[in-house]
Protein backbone atom coordinates (compact mmCIF):
# COMPACT_ATOMS: atom_id res chain seq x y z
CA UNK A 1 0.00 0.00 0.00
CA UNK A 2 1.23 3.58 -0.79
CA UNK A 3 1.96 5.85 2.10
CA UNK A 4 -0.67 8.70 2.85
CA UNK A 5 -1.16 11.81 4.78
CA UNK A 6 -2.96 9.82 7.22
CA UNK A 7 -0.44 7.17 7.90
CA UNK A 8 1.82 10.41 8.59
CA UNK A 9 -0.78 11.74 11.00
CA UNK A 10 -1.08 7.95 12.56
CA UNK A 11 2.53 8.33 12.69
CA UNK A 12 3.08 8.76 16.87
CA UNK A 13 6.70 10.05 16.58
CA UNK A 14 5.69 13.35 14.22
CA UNK A 15 3.00 14.20 16.32
CA UNK A 16 1.32 16.01 13.40
CA UNK A 17 -1.99 17.41 13.71
CA UNK A 18 -4.61 18.46 10.99
CA UNK A 19 -5.92 21.95 10.34
CA UNK A 20 -7.92 21.41 7.45
CA UNK A 21 -8.81 18.77 4.41
CA UNK A 22 -10.12 16.12 6.68
CA UNK A 23 -11.61 14.22 3.87
CA UNK A 24 -8.71 14.17 1.78
CA UNK A 25 -6.11 12.31 4.40
CA UNK A 26 -6.33 9.13 2.29
CA UNK A 27 -4.26 10.62 -0.78
CA UNK A 28 -0.71 8.88 -1.20
CA UNK A 29 2.37 10.73 -0.56
CA UNK A 30 4.85 10.40 -3.57
CA UNK A 31 7.67 12.36 -1.09
CA UNK A 32 7.80 15.17 1.35
CA UNK A 33 9.90 18.51 -0.37
CA UNK A 34 10.61 21.40 2.00
CA UNK A 35 10.52 24.80 0.03
CA UNK A 36 10.44 28.76 0.98
CA UNK A 37 9.92 29.80 -2.09
CA UNK A 38 7.14 32.05 -3.26
CA UNK A 39 6.13 30.11 -6.05
CA UNK A 40 7.58 26.68 -6.02
CA UNK A 41 5.24 24.74 -8.59
CA UNK A 42 8.08 24.68 -11.51
CA UNK A 43 9.78 22.62 -8.95
CA UNK A 44 7.07 19.86 -8.22
CA UNK A 45 6.07 16.89 -10.08
CA UNK A 46 2.83 16.62 -8.12
CA UNK A 47 1.79 14.06 -5.11
CA UNK A 48 4.47 15.89 -3.00
CA UNK A 49 3.94 16.80 0.55
CA UNK A 50 5.08 20.37 0.21
CA UNK A 51 6.93 21.53 4.59
CA UNK A 52 7.21 25.47 5.15
CA UNK A 53 7.82 27.97 7.73
CA UNK A 54 6.21 30.37 5.76
CA UNK A 55 9.58 32.59 5.54
CA UNK A 56 9.30 34.15 2.13
CA UNK A 57 5.31 34.27 2.61
CA UNK A 58 3.58 36.72 4.08
CA UNK A 59 0.89 34.07 5.85
CA UNK A 60 -1.68 36.81 7.16
CA UNK A 61 -2.16 38.16 3.74
CA UNK A 62 -5.44 36.21 2.98
CA UNK A 63 -5.26 37.60 -0.81
CA UNK A 64 -1.72 36.62 -1.30
CA UNK A 65 -2.11 33.06 0.60
CA UNK A 66 -4.99 32.48 -1.37
CA UNK A 67 -2.93 32.64 -4.70
CA UNK A 68 -0.13 30.57 -2.68
CA UNK A 69 -2.49 28.19 -1.87
CA UNK A 70 -4.60 27.78 -5.23
CA UNK A 71 -1.46 27.25 -7.29
CA UNK A 72 0.40 24.13 -5.47
CA UNK A 73 -3.30 22.67 -5.09
CA UNK A 74 -3.10 23.22 -9.00
CA UNK A 75 0.01 21.82 -9.47
CA UNK A 76 -0.79 18.12 -7.84
CA UNK A 77 0.95 18.66 -4.13
CA UNK A 78 -1.77 16.68 -1.84
CA UNK A 79 -0.74 18.59 1.28
CA UNK A 80 0.64 21.65 3.29
CA UNK A 81 2.74 20.81 6.29
CA UNK A 82 3.43 24.38 8.58
CA UNK A 83 6.09 24.54 11.01
CA UNK A 84 4.28 26.28 14.39
CA UNK A 85 6.25 28.23 16.42
CA UNK A 86 9.44 29.09 13.40
CA UNK A 87 8.00 32.37 11.71
CA UNK A 88 4.25 32.31 13.24
CA UNK A 89 3.66 31.19 16.81
CA UNK A 90 0.54 29.47 15.76
CA UNK A 91 -1.13 28.99 12.27
CA UNK A 92 -2.21 31.72 10.45
CA UNK A 93 -6.13 31.84 10.10
CA UNK A 94 -5.69 32.94 6.47
CA UNK A 95 -3.39 29.63 5.43
CA UNK A 96 -6.42 27.65 7.33
CA UNK A 97 -9.02 29.18 4.99
CA UNK A 98 -7.33 29.15 2.00
CA UNK A 99 -6.91 24.92 2.43
CA UNK A 100 -10.33 25.00 3.34
CA UNK A 101 -11.25 26.80 0.46
CA UNK A 102 -9.14 24.10 -1.67
CA UNK A 103 -10.04 21.26 0.17
CA UNK A 104 -6.15 20.79 0.67
CA UNK A 105 -4.89 18.81 3.49
CA UNK A 106 -2.97 21.55 6.37
CA UNK A 107 -1.03 19.80 8.57
CA UNK A 108 0.30 21.48 11.94
CA UNK A 109 3.96 20.53 12.33
CA UNK A 110 5.45 20.86 15.77
CA UNK A 111 8.80 22.53 16.58
CA UNK A 112 9.87 19.77 18.06
CA UNK A 113 9.35 17.57 14.74
CA UNK A 114 12.15 18.74 12.44
CA UNK A 115 11.39 18.66 8.46
CA UNK A 116 13.92 15.99 7.87
CA UNK A 117 12.08 13.44 10.10
CA UNK A 118 9.03 13.45 7.87
CA UNK A 119 11.01 13.78 4.87
CA UNK A 120 13.12 10.15 6.17
CA UNK A 121 9.35 8.84 7.27
CA UNK A 122 8.27 8.84 3.91
CA UNK A 123 11.31 7.96 2.17
CA UNK A 124 11.29 5.03 4.26
CA UNK A 125 7.47 3.84 3.56
CA UNK A 126 8.30 4.61 -0.68
CA UNK A 127 11.16 2.29 0.18
CA UNK A 128 8.91 -0.35 1.82
CA UNK A 129 6.59 -0.17 -0.53
CA UNK A 130 8.79 -0.29 -3.30
CA UNK A 131 10.27 -3.37 -1.63
CA UNK A 132 6.89 -5.06 -1.24
CA UNK A 133 6.37 -4.60 -5.00
CA UNK A 134 9.91 -5.70 -6.09
CA UNK A 135 9.24 -8.88 -3.66
CA UNK A 136 6.05 -9.33 -4.84
CA UNK A 137 6.65 -9.03 -8.66
CA UNK A 138 9.33 -11.72 -7.76
CA UNK A 139 7.10 -14.11 -6.53
CA UNK A 140 4.92 -13.59 -9.46
CA UNK A 141 7.73 -14.32 -11.60
CA UNK A 142 8.06 -17.57 -9.96
CA UNK A 143 4.50 -18.40 -9.93
CA UNK A 144 4.26 -17.68 -13.55
CA UNK A 145 7.15 -19.41 -14.36
CA UNK A 146 5.73 -22.53 -12.78
CA UNK A 147 3.01 -22.06 -14.50
CA UNK A 148 4.31 -22.22 -18.01
CA UNK A 149 6.09 -25.28 -17.06
CA UNK A 150 3.14 -27.13 -16.27
CA UNK A 151 0.81 -29.25 -18.82
CA UNK A 152 -1.80 -26.55 -19.62
CA UNK A 153 1.69 -24.04 -20.49
CA UNK A 154 -0.21 -20.54 -22.20
CA UNK A 155 -3.83 -21.00 -20.37
CA UNK A 156 -2.36 -21.52 -16.97
CA UNK A 157 0.03 -18.66 -17.30
CA UNK A 158 -2.64 -16.21 -18.38
CA UNK A 159 -4.79 -17.78 -15.93
CA UNK A 160 -2.16 -16.73 -12.96
CA UNK A 161 -1.62 -13.58 -14.08
CA UNK A 162 -5.31 -12.38 -14.38
CA UNK A 163 -5.71 -13.52 -10.90
CA UNK A 164 -1.95 -11.28 -10.15
CA UNK A 165 -3.44 -8.62 -12.14
CA UNK A 166 -7.18 -8.58 -10.60
CA UNK A 167 -7.94 -7.93 -14.31
CA UNK A 168 -7.87 -10.51 -17.25
CA UNK A 169 -5.76 -11.50 -19.86
CA UNK A 170 -5.49 -12.69 -23.52
CA UNK A 171 -2.97 -14.16 -26.20
CA UNK A 172 -3.53 -13.79 -29.48
CA UNK A 173 -1.23 -16.35 -31.96
CA UNK A 174 0.68 -14.75 -35.25
CA UNK A 175 -2.53 -14.36 -37.38
CA UNK A 176 -3.99 -12.06 -34.30
CA UNK A 177 -6.46 -14.80 -33.74
CA UNK A 178 -7.16 -15.35 -29.62
CA UNK A 179 -6.32 -18.94 -29.03
CA UNK A 180 -6.52 -18.52 -24.80
CA UNK A 181 -8.04 -16.12 -22.17
CA UNK A 182 -8.66 -15.96 -19.03
CA UNK A 183 -10.82 -15.92 -17.30
CA UNK A 184 -13.17 -17.21 -19.92
CA UNK A 185 -15.45 -14.07 -20.52
CA UNK A 186 -12.50 -12.50 -21.58
CA UNK A 187 -12.49 -14.26 -24.62
CA UNK A 188 -15.12 -12.31 -26.14
CA UNK A 189 -14.14 -8.71 -25.10
CA UNK A 190 -10.29 -9.82 -26.39
CA UNK A 191 -11.81 -10.36 -30.13
CA UNK A 192 -12.85 -6.46 -30.04
CA UNK A 193 -9.45 -5.39 -30.09
CA UNK A 194 -8.73 -7.25 -33.27
CA UNK A 195 -8.10 -4.48 -35.49
CA UNK A 196 -5.84 -2.88 -32.61
CA UNK A 197 -4.13 -6.32 -32.58
CA UNK A 198 -3.18 -6.08 -36.39
CA UNK A 199 -2.17 -2.41 -36.06
CA UNK A 200 0.58 -3.86 -33.49
CA UNK A 201 1.18 -6.58 -35.52
CA UNK A 202 2.50 -4.64 -38.18
CA UNK A 203 5.11 -3.03 -35.82
CA UNK A 204 8.82 -4.54 -35.55
CA UNK A 205 8.70 -6.75 -31.77
CA UNK A 206 9.06 -5.43 -29.22
CA UNK A 207 5.96 -2.92 -29.43
CA UNK A 208 3.54 -1.99 -26.83
CA UNK A 209 0.31 0.06 -27.29
CA UNK A 210 -2.43 1.29 -24.53
CA UNK A 211 -6.07 0.98 -25.77
CA UNK A 212 -9.85 1.84 -24.43
CA UNK A 213 -12.14 -0.70 -24.53
CA UNK A 214 -15.04 1.80 -25.35
CA UNK A 215 -17.62 -1.24 -24.11
CA UNK A 216 -16.43 -1.07 -20.55
CA UNK A 217 -14.20 0.69 -18.37
CA UNK A 218 -11.06 -1.36 -18.55
CA UNK A 219 -7.73 0.23 -19.32
CA UNK A 220 -6.17 -2.82 -22.08
CA UNK A 221 -2.68 -2.37 -22.70
CA UNK A 222 -0.97 -4.74 -25.56
CA UNK A 223 2.47 -6.63 -26.02
CA UNK A 224 3.91 -8.27 -28.89
CA UNK A 225 5.80 -11.41 -27.99
CA UNK A 226 8.67 -12.10 -29.77
CA UNK A 227 12.33 -10.80 -31.15
CA UNK A 228 12.38 -10.80 -34.95
CA UNK A 229 10.95 -8.55 -37.43
CA UNK A 230 7.36 -10.09 -36.97
CA UNK A 231 5.47 -10.36 -34.10
CA UNK A 232 5.04 -13.92 -33.11
CA UNK A 233 2.23 -13.22 -31.30
CA UNK A 234 0.49 -10.53 -28.79
CA UNK A 235 -0.51 -10.48 -25.03
CA UNK A 236 -3.49 -8.58 -23.87
CA UNK A 237 -4.42 -7.71 -20.15
CA UNK A 238 -7.38 -5.62 -19.53
CA UNK A 239 -7.18 -3.41 -15.66
CA UNK A 240 -9.37 -1.08 -14.05
CA UNK A 241 -6.37 0.92 -13.53
CA UNK A 242 -2.61 1.84 -14.88
CA UNK A 243 -0.39 -1.33 -13.74
CA UNK A 244 1.70 -0.63 -11.05
CA UNK A 245 5.56 -1.94 -9.94
CA UNK A 246 3.92 -5.24 -9.02
CA UNK A 247 2.01 -5.52 -11.94
CA UNK A 248 4.46 -4.21 -14.20
CA UNK A 249 6.89 -6.61 -12.95
CA UNK A 250 4.51 -9.73 -13.58
CA UNK A 251 3.34 -8.45 -16.86
CA UNK A 252 7.16 -8.27 -17.90
CA UNK A 253 7.79 -11.91 -17.09
CA UNK A 254 4.36 -13.04 -18.83
CA UNK A 255 6.04 -11.54 -22.12
CA UNK A 256 8.91 -12.88 -21.62
CA UNK A 257 7.84 -16.31 -20.37
CA UNK A 258 5.20 -16.34 -23.75
CA UNK A 259 8.15 -15.35 -25.84
CA UNK A 260 10.14 -18.22 -24.99
CA UNK A 261 6.86 -20.43 -25.62
CA UNK A 262 5.94 -19.34 -29.02
CA UNK A 263 9.28 -18.39 -30.51
CA UNK A 264 11.31 -21.02 -31.89
CA UNK A 265 14.52 -21.04 -32.00
CA UNK A 266 16.29 -19.15 -35.45
CA UNK A 267 18.29 -22.65 -35.56
CA UNK A 268 15.04 -24.66 -35.35
CA UNK A 269 13.10 -22.78 -38.03
CA UNK A 270 15.87 -22.65 -40.34
CA UNK A 271 16.62 -26.53 -39.92
CA UNK A 272 13.00 -26.89 -40.91
CA UNK A 273 13.06 -24.69 -43.87
CA UNK A 274 16.11 -26.70 -44.94
CA UNK A 275 14.19 -30.02 -44.49
CA UNK A 276 10.86 -28.73 -46.37
CA UNK A 277 12.61 -27.80 -48.77
CA UNK A 278 14.27 -31.26 -49.82
CA UNK A 279 11.47 -32.59 -48.98
CA UNK A 280 9.56 -30.51 -51.97
CA UNK A 281 11.90 -30.65 -54.37
CA UNK A 282 12.31 -34.60 -54.28
CA UNK A 283 8.16 -34.82 -54.51
CA UNK A 284 8.56 -32.03 -57.78
CA UNK A 285 10.74 -34.69 -59.23
CA UNK A 286 9.40 -37.55 -59.01
CA UNK A 287 11.05 -39.17 -56.07
CA UNK A 288 8.14 -39.83 -53.11
CA UNK A 289 9.66 -42.51 -51.71
CA UNK A 290 12.92 -40.32 -50.71
CA UNK A 291 10.54 -37.55 -50.08
CA UNK A 292 8.95 -39.84 -47.25
CA UNK A 293 12.03 -40.96 -45.60
CA UNK A 294 13.52 -37.42 -45.62
CA UNK A 295 9.89 -36.10 -44.53
CA UNK A 296 9.92 -38.14 -41.40
CA UNK A 297 7.93 -37.59 -38.59
CA UNK A 298 8.15 -33.93 -38.88
CA UNK A 299 6.18 -33.97 -42.86
CA UNK A 300 5.27 -37.52 -42.84
CA UNK A 301 1.79 -37.46 -41.86
CA UNK A 302 1.03 -34.62 -44.51
CA UNK A 303 2.52 -36.95 -47.10
CA UNK A 304 -0.04 -39.80 -45.66
CA UNK A 305 -3.31 -38.39 -46.74
CA UNK A 306 -4.20 -36.43 -49.81
CA UNK A 307 -2.76 -32.51 -49.72
CA UNK A 308 -2.66 -30.05 -52.19
CA UNK A 309 -0.61 -27.47 -53.04
CA UNK A 310 -0.58 -23.73 -53.15
CA UNK A 311 1.62 -21.38 -54.78
CA UNK A 312 1.16 -17.37 -53.80
CA UNK A 313 2.58 -14.15 -55.05
CA UNK A 314 2.26 -10.76 -54.25
CA UNK A 315 0.75 -8.67 -56.61
CA UNK A 316 1.76 -4.90 -57.24
CA UNK A 317 -1.03 -2.64 -56.13
CA UNK A 318 -3.75 -0.87 -58.80
CA UNK A 319 -2.87 2.85 -57.80
CA UNK A 320 0.53 3.68 -59.24
CA UNK A 321 0.64 6.85 -56.89
CA UNK A 322 1.18 4.39 -53.84
CA UNK A 323 4.29 3.51 -54.44
CA UNK A 324 3.68 0.06 -53.42
CA UNK A 325 5.08 -2.83 -55.96
CA UNK A 326 5.24 -6.61 -55.81
CA UNK A 327 8.49 -6.78 -54.08
CA UNK A 328 7.85 -3.76 -51.57
CA UNK A 329 4.49 -4.81 -49.74
CA UNK A 330 4.17 -8.11 -51.00
CA UNK A 331 6.61 -9.93 -48.39
CA UNK A 332 4.27 -8.94 -45.24
CA UNK A 333 1.47 -10.49 -47.37
CA UNK A 334 2.57 -13.29 -47.95
CA UNK A 335 3.75 -13.95 -44.45
CA UNK A 336 0.16 -12.56 -43.37
CA UNK A 337 -0.82 -15.73 -45.76
CA UNK A 338 1.67 -18.08 -44.03
CA UNK A 339 0.86 -16.93 -40.32
CA UNK A 340 -3.05 -17.58 -40.77
CA UNK A 341 -2.19 -21.00 -42.13
CA UNK A 342 0.32 -22.14 -39.61
CA UNK A 343 -1.79 -21.03 -36.93
CA UNK A 344 -4.79 -22.94 -37.91
CA UNK A 345 -2.76 -25.81 -37.98
CA UNK A 346 -1.62 -25.47 -34.94
CA UNK A 347 -4.99 -25.40 -33.35
CA UNK A 348 -5.69 -28.96 -34.78
CA UNK A 349 -2.32 -30.55 -34.85
CA UNK A 350 -1.94 -30.51 -38.77
CA UNK A 351 1.46 -30.30 -40.50
CA UNK A 352 1.78 -27.51 -42.97
CA UNK A 353 4.85 -27.31 -45.13
CA UNK A 354 5.87 -23.99 -46.62
CA UNK A 355 8.53 -22.80 -48.48
CA UNK A 356 9.60 -19.34 -50.04
CA UNK A 357 10.59 -19.69 -53.35
CA UNK A 358 11.50 -16.15 -54.47
CA UNK A 359 8.73 -13.77 -54.40
CA UNK A 360 6.90 -17.00 -54.43
CA UNK A 361 5.29 -18.78 -51.23
CA UNK A 362 5.03 -22.51 -52.37
CA UNK A 363 3.13 -24.88 -49.03
CA UNK A 364 1.55 -28.36 -48.95
CA UNK A 365 -1.68 -28.16 -46.98
CA UNK A 366 -4.04 -31.59 -45.76
CA UNK A 367 -6.78 -31.91 -48.39
CA UNK A 368 -9.98 -30.16 -45.96
CA UNK A 369 -7.50 -29.34 -43.43
CA UNK A 370 -7.47 -26.66 -41.33
CA UNK A 371 -4.85 -25.00 -42.97
CA UNK A 372 -6.45 -25.32 -46.21
CA UNK A 373 -9.29 -23.44 -44.78
CA UNK A 374 -8.05 -20.89 -43.63
CA UNK A 375 -5.49 -19.78 -46.96
CA UNK A 376 -9.32 -20.17 -48.44
CA UNK A 377 -10.66 -17.32 -45.53
CA UNK A 378 -7.38 -15.29 -45.77
CA UNK A 379 -7.72 -14.59 -49.71
CA UNK A 380 -11.83 -14.45 -49.12
CA UNK A 381 -11.18 -11.78 -46.55
CA UNK A 382 -8.91 -9.68 -48.84
CA UNK A 383 -11.00 -9.55 -51.91
CA UNK A 384 -13.56 -8.68 -49.82
CA UNK A 385 -11.62 -5.56 -49.09
CA UNK A 386 -10.41 -5.22 -52.40
CA UNK A 387 -14.16 -5.31 -54.09
CA UNK A 388 -14.69 -1.68 -52.17
CA UNK A 389 -11.65 -0.44 -54.06
CA UNK A 390 -12.49 1.14 -57.46
CA UNK A 391 -11.82 -0.87 -60.92
CA UNK A 392 -8.96 -0.05 -62.93
CA UNK A 393 -8.14 0.19 -66.47
CA UNK A 394 -5.61 -2.31 -68.06
CA UNK A 395 -2.92 -1.49 -70.57
CA UNK A 396 -5.47 -2.47 -73.07
CA UNK A 397 -7.99 -0.43 -71.81
CA UNK A 398 -9.94 -3.22 -70.40
CA UNK A 399 -11.66 -2.38 -66.96
CA UNK A 400 -9.20 -4.73 -64.79
CA UNK A 401 -10.81 -5.72 -60.55
CA UNK A 402 -8.22 -4.92 -58.01
CA UNK A 403 -6.36 -7.45 -56.38
CA UNK A 404 -7.55 -8.75 -53.17
CA UNK A 405 -4.89 -7.13 -50.56
CA UNK A 406 -1.72 -7.42 -53.22
CA UNK A 407 -2.11 -11.29 -53.15
CA UNK A 408 -2.88 -13.85 -55.81
CA UNK A 409 -3.03 -17.69 -54.59
CA UNK A 410 -3.23 -20.84 -57.20
CA UNK A 411 -4.75 -24.07 -55.20
CA UNK A 412 -4.83 -27.30 -57.25
CA UNK A 413 -6.91 -30.57 -57.01
CA UNK A 414 -6.47 -32.96 -53.67
CA UNK A 415 -3.52 -35.07 -54.44
CA UNK A 416 -0.68 -37.76 -53.15
CA UNK A 417 3.33 -37.92 -53.31
CA UNK A 418 3.39 -39.54 -56.37
CA UNK A 419 1.53 -37.07 -58.68
CA UNK A 420 2.94 -34.08 -56.76
CA UNK A 421 5.07 -32.66 -59.90
CA UNK A 422 1.51 -32.07 -61.59
CA UNK A 423 -0.23 -30.97 -58.71
CA UNK A 424 2.44 -28.18 -58.36
CA UNK A 425 1.87 -27.43 -62.00
CA UNK A 426 -1.89 -27.28 -61.64
CA UNK A 427 -1.44 -24.98 -58.39
CA UNK A 428 0.83 -22.85 -61.11
CA UNK A 429 -2.08 -22.76 -63.80
CA UNK A 430 -4.77 -21.36 -61.18
CA UNK A 431 -2.14 -18.83 -59.90
CA UNK A 432 -1.83 -17.89 -63.13
CA UNK A 433 -5.78 -17.37 -64.14
CA UNK A 434 -5.99 -15.78 -60.53
CA UNK A 435 -3.86 -12.81 -61.79
CA UNK A 436 -5.45 -12.52 -65.54
CA UNK A 437 -8.72 -12.42 -64.00
CA UNK A 438 -7.88 -9.86 -60.74
CA UNK A 439 -8.82 -12.41 -58.19
CA UNK A 440 -6.99 -13.16 -55.04
CA UNK A 441 -7.32 -17.49 -55.31
CA UNK A 442 -8.64 -19.66 -57.61
CA UNK A 443 -8.78 -23.42 -57.48
CA UNK A 444 -7.87 -25.57 -60.44
CA UNK A 445 -11.34 -27.31 -60.01
CA UNK A 446 -12.49 -24.06 -61.28
CA UNK A 447 -10.38 -23.53 -63.94
CA UNK A 448 -10.88 -27.15 -65.20
CA UNK A 449 -14.66 -27.00 -65.10
CA UNK A 450 -14.91 -23.80 -66.87
CA UNK A 451 -14.62 -22.18 -70.18
CA UNK A 452 -11.00 -21.12 -71.69
CA UNK A 453 -12.89 -18.26 -72.91
CA UNK A 454 -12.22 -15.74 -70.09
CA UNK A 455 -8.42 -16.49 -70.64
CA UNK A 456 -8.65 -14.90 -74.04
CA UNK A 457 -8.66 -11.64 -72.55
CA UNK A 458 -5.39 -11.12 -71.77
CA UNK A 459 -3.22 -8.19 -73.37
CA UNK A 460 -1.02 -10.72 -75.54
CA UNK A 461 -4.00 -12.52 -76.63
CA UNK A 462 -5.72 -9.71 -78.04
CA UNK A 463 -2.48 -8.18 -80.03
CA UNK A 464 -1.98 -11.66 -81.40
CA UNK A 465 -5.59 -11.69 -82.87
CA UNK A 466 -5.38 -7.85 -83.96
CA UNK A 467 -2.48 -8.94 -85.99
CA UNK A 468 -4.22 -12.18 -87.54
CA UNK A 469 -7.25 -10.29 -88.24
CA UNK A 470 -5.56 -6.60 -89.41
CA UNK A 471 -5.55 -7.25 -93.16
CA UNK A 472 -9.46 -8.20 -93.30
CA UNK A 473 -10.48 -5.96 -91.18
CA UNK A 474 -8.70 -3.31 -93.55
CA UNK A 475 -10.37 -4.66 -96.89
CA UNK A 476 -13.84 -4.48 -95.26
CA UNK A 477 -12.68 -0.91 -94.25
CA UNK A 478 -13.18 -0.15 -98.04
CA UNK A 479 -16.30 -1.20 -98.80
CA UNK A 480 -15.30 -4.60 -100.46
CA UNK A 481 -16.63 -7.12 -98.90
CA UNK A 482 -17.51 -8.33 -95.50
CA UNK A 483 -14.96 -10.51 -95.32
CA UNK A 484 -14.70 -10.74 -91.17
CA UNK A 485 -18.39 -11.12 -90.95
CA UNK A 486 -18.86 -14.11 -93.29
CA UNK A 487 -15.73 -15.95 -92.16
CA UNK A 488 -17.50 -16.06 -88.44
CA UNK A 489 -20.63 -17.30 -89.67
CA UNK A 490 -18.77 -19.92 -91.92
CA UNK A 491 -16.72 -20.93 -88.88
CA UNK A 492 -19.50 -21.19 -86.68
CA UNK A 493 -21.56 -23.48 -89.08
CA UNK A 494 -18.18 -25.41 -88.99
CA UNK A 495 -18.16 -25.02 -92.80
CA UNK A 496 -21.46 -25.62 -93.86
CA UNK A 497 -21.93 -23.39 -97.08
CA UNK A 498 -25.82 -23.78 -97.51
CA UNK A 499 -26.17 -22.78 -93.41
CA UNK A 500 -23.38 -19.99 -93.01
CA UNK A 501 -24.93 -18.10 -96.43
CA UNK A 502 -28.12 -18.61 -95.21
CA UNK A 503 -26.92 -16.73 -91.96
CA UNK A 504 -25.81 -13.77 -94.15
CA UNK A 505 -28.25 -13.33 -96.80
CA UNK A 506 -26.17 -14.23 -99.51
CA UNK A 507 -25.63 -16.31 -101.62
CA UNK A 508 -23.55 -19.68 -101.50
CA UNK A 509 -21.35 -19.25 -104.75
CA UNK A 510 -20.88 -15.14 -103.01
CA UNK A 511 -19.93 -17.18 -99.57
CA UNK A 512 -17.36 -19.33 -101.70
CA UNK A 513 -15.63 -16.00 -103.15
CA UNK A 514 -15.45 -14.24 -100.02
CA UNK A 515 -13.63 -17.45 -98.41
CA UNK A 516 -10.97 -17.78 -101.62
CA UNK A 517 -10.86 -14.06 -100.59
CA UNK A 518 -9.42 -14.74 -96.91
CA UNK A 519 -7.19 -17.04 -97.95
CA UNK A 520 -5.71 -15.44 -100.53
CA UNK A 521 -5.23 -12.31 -97.97
CA UNK A 522 -3.99 -14.54 -94.90
CA UNK A 523 -1.65 -16.79 -97.41
CA UNK A 524 -2.99 -19.35 -95.30
CA UNK A 525 -5.49 -22.42 -95.85
CA UNK A 526 -9.22 -23.17 -94.42
CA UNK A 527 -8.72 -26.34 -94.83
CA UNK A 528 -5.91 -26.51 -92.14
CA UNK A 529 -7.93 -27.66 -88.82
CA UNK A 530 -5.08 -25.53 -87.01
CA UNK A 531 -6.28 -22.29 -88.83
CA UNK A 532 -9.49 -22.36 -88.47
CA UNK A 533 -9.07 -23.04 -84.74
CA UNK A 534 -6.21 -20.00 -84.66
CA UNK A 535 -9.09 -17.87 -86.59
CA UNK A 536 -11.87 -18.64 -83.93
CA UNK A 537 -10.01 -17.83 -81.24
CA UNK A 538 -9.00 -14.86 -82.34
CA UNK A 539 -12.54 -13.53 -83.66
CA UNK A 540 -13.93 -14.98 -79.47
CA UNK A 541 -10.58 -12.45 -78.43
CA UNK A 542 -11.68 -9.43 -80.23
CA UNK A 543 -15.04 -9.58 -79.57
CA UNK A 544 -15.09 -10.42 -76.20
CA UNK A 545 -16.69 -8.09 -73.43
CA UNK A 546 -13.66 -5.89 -72.08
CA UNK A 547 -14.36 -6.44 -68.99
CA UNK A 548 -14.18 -10.42 -69.06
Amino acid sequence: MPHTLASLVNHTALKLTVLAGEERLEAPVRWAHASELIDPVPYMEGGELLLITALKLDAEDAEATRRYVRRVAEAGVVGLGFAVGVNYEGVPQPLVEAAREQGLPLLGVPRRTPFIAISKAVSAAVAADQYRAVTAGFEAQRELTRAALSAEGPAELLARLAAHLDGWAALYDASGAVVAAAPDWAARRAARLSDDVGRLRERPAPASSVVSDTDGDDRVELQSLGTGRRARGVLAVGTGAPLGTAGRYAVHSAVALLTLTTERSRALQDAEQRLGDAVLKMLLAGEPDHARAVAGRLYGGLLDAPFRVVVAEPVAGEEPSSGVTAGAGGVGVLDGLADAMDSAAARTGEAVLAVPDGDRLIVLVADGGAAADACAAYAAEAEARAGARPRARGRAGRTEAAHGEGVAVGLSAPTGPIAAANAYRQAEQALSVARRRGRALVEHEDVAAGSVLPLLADDAVRAFADGLLRALREHDATGRGDLVASLRAWLARHGQWDAAAADLGVHRHTLRYRMRRVEEILGRSLDDADVRMELWLALKATSAPQGE
